[in-house]
């Protein structure tokens, strides 16, 4: 994988995840409407007509990923890890930070939990499906820790604003959840192995190869953003960050 300089966006670099995955994230008016469109902003939207960007700032220590939309209909994550990257920007850091924002632009731009009728959490494990990509990806660039960031509804599941885990094989994953859900409070779901419920989420998949991972979900209906659910998903990466000192 290839990353470029951005020379307008300081020490920003990007590169792509995958160009068959790219869709018009403007179209979708709930999500559009609650970004602040700056210089930024407005680069990250155009990069995903494309496919699926990859952002990195600083090129030191620990490599961690800021995951989101791998369910396209779960907005807030996606408003939210959009926002961190801005807030981040131009920031001297003690680690390397990878952002993507929009996993699946295409499933974004029709608000759509699916991309081309696949499941990406439930997918990672299956060579070539989109967020097989994304591991594979994290596997290229030795990237050490993984946050993939959802929503959930009401009356669905998980339905409570949570972080889930694993402790086995790669305890640390508990570890992680413990302290997000301590930090912010939210609830902890963990697991004794990972996959063991089912197969195919990011967060499992790289937990079976020894990268730890956790997912969090914040509430909020499906195609839409609540009051608040925005904030409170970029406190859960924040404090994600903050686990490991940045």
């Amino acid at each position: 994988m290839h990353f470029k300089k951005i020379g307008e966006f300081d020490n920003l670099e990007m590169a792509y995840v995958s160009d068959f995955s790219g869709g018009y994230i403007s179209r979708n008016k709930n999500l559009f409407n609650e970004l602040e469109l700056n210089g930024l902003t407005q680069f990250i939207l155009e990069k995903c007509v494309y496919g699926t960007p990859i952002f990195k700032l600083g090129d030191c220590g620990t490599k961690i990923l800021i995951l989101s939309g791998i369910h396209g209909n779960e907005l807030s994550p996606q408003i939210a890890n959009v926002k961190l990257l801005n807030k981040f920007k131009g920031k001297n850091l003690n680690a390397t930070l990878y952002f993507i924002p929009f996993a699946s632009p295409k499933s974004t731009m029709y608000n759509e939990r699916t991309f081309n009728q696949m499941d990406l959490n439930r997918s990672a494990h299956i060579k070539n499906s989109l967020s097989n990509l994304i591991v594979e990806m994290i596997d290229d660039l030795g990237i050490d820790f993984v946050g993939d960031f959802h929503s959930t509804a009401y009356n669905s599941n998980p339905g409570i604003e949570s972080v889930f885990s694993s402790k086995s094989p790669s305890f640390e994953s508990f570890l992680i959840a413990n302290y997000i859900s301590r930090d912010v409070g939210s609830d902890i779901l963990s697991f004794d192995f990972a996959g063991a419920s089912y197969k195919g989420a990011v967060e499992d998949v790289c937990n079976l190869k020894m990268v730890p991972a956790i997912t969090c979900e914040v509430l909020c209906p499906f195609g839409n953003v609540a009051r608040g659910s925005v904030e409170k998903s970029m406190a859960q990466m924040k404090s994600f960050l903050t686990y490991f000192g940045v």
